[in-house]
């Protein structure tokens, strides 16, 4: 009885990293300057394509740092955003990672079972090789989401104005 629980337990757990592959460690948290320079480069993208979109802004441990809504977003991305930012930061990888394993069926499947948005449009943000927190973008399609977030993500590899 007790093994089959145990089975039944790891059979939800998220997909481990590669083997012999080392996490991305943790850094300090975004600060508030990084998180509004994300959003207004998501915001550029989203506004460049007419796309309304809700863009969340989440520090290492997940809590909301910047929150930015579009005109005319519809209201469940507003939750949906918040979502896809924290399960890229407690899972340290995009969203889409989920997503591709769910579409895979077998054991990708498990990913059902955890607290995880298994939609494009999350993306962890990472500077000197640590997570400092992560970006959800919805309101789209979710590639479109994706492409509101990697252009968000951008905005902290180029340099200052």
């Amino acid at each position: 009885m007790r093994l089959g629980f145990l089975a039944l337990i790891l059979a939800c757990l998220p997909a481990a990293p590669v083997v012999g592959q080392e996490p991305t460690p943790y850094g300090p948290p975004i600060t508030l300057e990084q998180a509004l320079r994300l959003v207004a480069a998501a915001e550029a993208e989203a506004k460049k394509h007419s796309w309304p979109v809700a863009i969340t802004v989440v520090d290492s441990g997940g809590h909301l740092v910047a929150f930015h809504r579009l005109d005319n977003t519809q209201l469940g991305s507003v939750e949906v955003s918040l979502e896809k930012a924290r399960t890229s930061a407690m899972f340290r990888r995009p969203t889409k990672y989920f997503e591709d394993a769910i579409a895979a069926g077998g054991a990708g499947l498990r990913s059902l079972r955890s607290p995880v948005m298994p939609i494009e449009g999350g993306l962890p943000v990472i500077l000197d090789g640590k997570i400092i927190g992560a970006i959800g973008v919805s309101g789209v399609k979710p590639v479109e989401d994706g492409q509101v977030a990697r252009a968000g993500l951008a905005a902290l590899e180029s340099p200052r104005p």
